[in-house]
């Protein structure tokens, strides 16, 4: 094995990682996303609130649970993404 069929293997772990994120972490996270906004419309249908907070608070607190979401997945990928571009600084030259 010579050190770039080393390189092409690390590059296709990763890659494999960054599929199964997206493919199985994403989901799930945005799965639990709906779950917690079903669970708060319930909630507030429970306790009376009116049409006013479902066009009002309920949207901004479903914008603020996608952003935190957003976040959360960007922050758990981006190790991998950076790893793929990285340049080598000590590669072979052949």
């Amino acid at each position: 094995m010579n050190v770039g069929s080393l390189h092409l293997q690390k590059l296709s772990a990763m890659k494999t990682s960054i599929l199964v994120k997206v493919f199985l972490v994403l989901p799930l996270l945005l799965f639990i996303d709906y779950i917690l906004m079903a669970i708060i419309g319930c909630t507030t249908c429970l306790l009376g609130f009116g049409e006013d907070f479902y066009c009002g608070s309920f949207c901004l607190a479903g914008k603020i649970i996608l952003a935190l979401s957003a976040l959360i997945f960007g922050y758990y990928v981006y190790p991998d993404i950076k790893g793929m571009f990285k340049v080598k600084k000590h590669g072979s030259s052949a």
